[in-house]
């Protein structure tokens, strides 16, 4: 379960966000996911509740913002939706795409405590 190992780079991220800003807890944390990026929501929901007994984010609320994917077609130029990394043009049908959206993994924000 690779999600277990994204929490604790998470967890480690946020741990230094809050130590660079002196800061003794975060109350937000947001998290941009790709629905191309291969995590499994279900199993991180389930590694972010084991994964952050403990630490700095114990206590945060937490936002996971799903991004769908998108690629552009190299032939025709279209952008369209993709739900896997293979999915041909619906126009001209042809493979050469380039994904432009929906492999995303990332912090969006951190909401430290107010002082």
């Amino acid at each position: 379960m690779h999600e277990l190992s994204i929490v604790l780079s998470v967890v480690d991220a946020a741990a230094q966000v809050a130590q660079e800003n002196q800061a003794e807890r975060i109350d937000a944390i947001e998290l941009e996911i790709g629905a191309l990026s291969g995590v499994e929501l279900d199993a991180l929901e389930f590694a972010w509740s084991e994964g952050i007994k403990r630490s700095i984010l114990a206590q945060a609320e937490k936002k996971f913002t799903l991004i769908p994917g998108k690629a552009e077609c190299s032939d025709c130029g279209l952008s369209f939706p993709v739900t896997t990394l293979y999915d041909p043009c619906p126009i001209c049908n042809s493979y050469f795409v380039q994904v432009t959206q929906g492999r995303e993994l990332k912090i969006k924000s951190i909401t430290l405590e107010a002082v």
